[in-house]
């Protein structure tokens, strides 16, 4: 049986410091917690990654980045490539998150190409799909959802897709999707 999973995205919020002691608190309450029934993932602003892995427990709470580009290197200023996520110890990356999606027009095509160099980078992909509640009302919500995931997810192939994580970890997946209505 899966494990359900708890992720929190930080956002565009705290300071490093601020995010660090935050990090150790929600590691504390993991470890204290025991056995949870769950997955905890923290998805963290950038600059936040190597201080925050420097402080948890990644074995008990999983470290997101909250994007990647859809390019491994180059001129693109402000951009942070998937392998430059891997090399902070993040296990995961958010892709697709509506605010992504509607703010920078992120297209199923770019999110296609994020989520090939994500996986080849090693990383888990926490894939957002959803709705506007102008979709939602509409009724057109089944056909929006179902285009941003084929378009974006049906290229991998079982492979890709399949059960992989640390010895042991039998709930771990490349791909895990995620349901958020936009805004």
């Amino acid at each position: 049986m899966r494990k359900n999973i708890v992720a929190g995205n930080w956002k565009m919020n705290t300071t490093v410091p601020e995010g660090v002691k935050l990090a150790q608190e929600v590691n504390e309450a993991v470890a204290a917690a025991g056995n949870l029934k769950c997955d905890v993932i923290i998805g963290v602003p950038f600059t936040h990654l190597t201080a925050v892995k420097a402080v948890i427990d990644i074995n008990k709470v999983g470290l997101a980045a909250q994007n990647c580009a859809d390019h491994t290197s180059g001129a693109y200023t402000g951009e942070v490539a998937a392998p430059m996520v891997a090399s902070t110890g993040a296990n995961y990356v958010i892709l697709g998150h509506s605010e992504r999606r509607g703010y920078y027009n992120e297209t199923p095509e770019i999110l296609k190409e994020k989520v090939d160099l994500a996986l080849a980078a090693g990383l888990k992909v926490i894939f957002c799909c959803g709705e506007s509640l102008e979709e939602r009302e509409n009724g057109t919500f089944k056909t929006v959802i179902e285009n941003e995931i084929s378009a974006s997810l049906f290229h991998l192939d079982a492979q890709a897709i399949r059960k992989r994580g640390n010895a042991g970890d039998t709930n771990a997946h490349t791909i895990v999707a995620r349901y958020h209505r936009r805004p």
